[in-house]
């Protein structure tokens, strides 16, 4: 079995490489403390890393973080733009929230 410390520190060297998929998940290990001390802070630096690159999970993460003020100022109107990316590329939890929020035109 492999173990954390060697995850992190795959995760953390594909990340530095410029790898979203790498950054996401090393933001989801800092939002939820796995291996590292929990810092959502940390974790919104690794989502927006991804987000930027266009990954759209951590496009819908970033709009969950400004929604609830995780890392960051919660701001509807920044929130609502991350999830509307996200929602572009098909992802559903995105077209959900956008919903909820009485947002109709996401495109």
């Amino acid at each position: 079995m492999v173990s954390r410390k060697t995850i992190l520190k795959w995760f953390r060297k594909a990340a530095d490489n410029g790898l979203p998929e790498a950054q996401y998940n090393l933001g989801l290990c800092y939002i939820n403390g796995y291996g590292v001390r929990k810092s959502n802070t940390e974790a919104v630096k690794w989502f927006r890393k991804a987000a930027d690159k266009g990954f759209s999970d951590a496009q819908y993460n970033m709009g969950i973080a400004y929604l609830n003020g995780w890392g960051v100022q919660i701001n509807k109107n920044e929130a609502i733009k991350w999830f509307k990316k996200a929602a572009n590329q098909g992802l559903a939890e995105a077209k959900k929230i956008l919903k909820e929020l009485g947002v109709r035109n996401y495109s």
